[in-house]
């Protein structure tokens, strides 16, 4: 093939690189900021350049072929230094811009971070933020996203972690509830108490508290719970609780308003909850050589924001 129709296709390669990425066709035409079916028509035109099937579609999603494959896994590298090598000259401007693909969780994002990146936006008007709202830590790379906000204990060994600030598991409940049904004064308490819990597995659920008063200090407790709400959302344990359904036990900066408000109170403020949730919330993002100078300033603008955690 000349060296010119060869040059034409380029664009063509990257495409099928982030089709492989992302599994479908709609996926990675909204990655690529570009509709379905341009999508469609450039893997077909290099399909018939390469006179080899390089996709196999179904009605769900799309496999490269033994053939796509080979084309994907011997140009990456090529294109991940392109990318770089136009990162560290995009960066060359006085200001960061571009787009940054955010994943962070619900409840953290509604509570704590929006005011945040609508300041960082203002302050920072070429910079663009595309935000993912989830729990789960996704794979950052594969799904194209360049930071994940996660309150975790470590970050993967592949990924680059900056800590943003610390954060503490608080048990709470209303006034209204404790007059009801008596305030515990002692982790075993919890066992005759409508426990709101966030599921971890399908095992019966259970806390840890860590002794926090000179008596007690380092001693851990371990108490089965039970309770008739579960939810995987601290928002939603936080509704229960303010409702007067039961005592949760939560992330501070869920808790942190309706605490300030005296919406809730802590229930055993002499004993700290362990393992519950980390310790610390982190800014997440794959490893490469070169950090994008719009990421480097969100998160910079994200540890001020954050710094000294919630106050709780």
């Amino acid at each position: 093939m000349e060296r010119e129709k060869i040059t034409a296709l380029w664009a063509h390669l990257h495409w099928l690189s982030v089709l492989a990425q992302q599994g479908s066709y709609t996926a990675a035409a909204a990655r690529l900021g570009v509709s379905k079916a341009a999508m469609s028509q450039r893997i077909a035109e290099l399909e018939r350049a390469a006179k080899v099937t390089l996709v196999q579609r179904t009605t769900r999603s799309v496999r490269l072929t033994e053939a796509g494959q080979k084309l994907v896994d011997d140009t990456r590298a090529a294109f991940e230094q392109i990318e770089h090598s136009f990162a560290r000259v995009r960066d060359l401007a006085e200001q960061p811009s571009g787009l940054v693909r955010v994943t962070a969780p619900v409840a953290l994002v509604r509570q704590q971070l929006m005011p945040l990146f609508t300041d960082f936006l203002k302050n920072h008007p070429d910079v663009r933020i595309e935000l993912d709202l989830s729990d789960r830590l996704s794979a950052l790379a594969t799904e194209g996203f360049d930071l994940a906000i996660r309150h975790t204990e470590r970050a993967p060994d592949t990924h680059v972690a900056w800590a943003l600030c610390p954060t503490q598991s608080v048990l709470v409940a209303t006034r209204g509830y404790l007059r009801r049904k008596g305030e515990p004064q002692a982790p075993l308490d919890l066992q005759d108490h409508n426990c709101l819990h966030y599921p971890r597995s399908q095992d019966s659920p259970a806390w840890t508290f860590e002794g926090q008063q000179l008596a007690k200090r380092g001693e851990r407790l371990t108490v089965p719970v039970t309770g008739n709400f579960a939810a995987n959302n601290s928002e939603a344990l936080r509704e229960a609780a303010l409702a007067g359904a039961g005592i949760a036990l939560m992330p501070d900066f869920s808790a942190q308003a309706a605490l300030a408000q005296g919406k809730l109170q802590r229930v055993l403020p002499g004993w700290k909850p362990v393992g519950a949730f980390a310790e610390t919330i982190y800014a997440i993002r794959p490893y490469t050589p070169h950090v994008p100078r719009a990421v480097a300033a969100l998160v910079q603008a994200l540890r001020r924001g954050l710094a000294g955690g919630f106050g709780v």
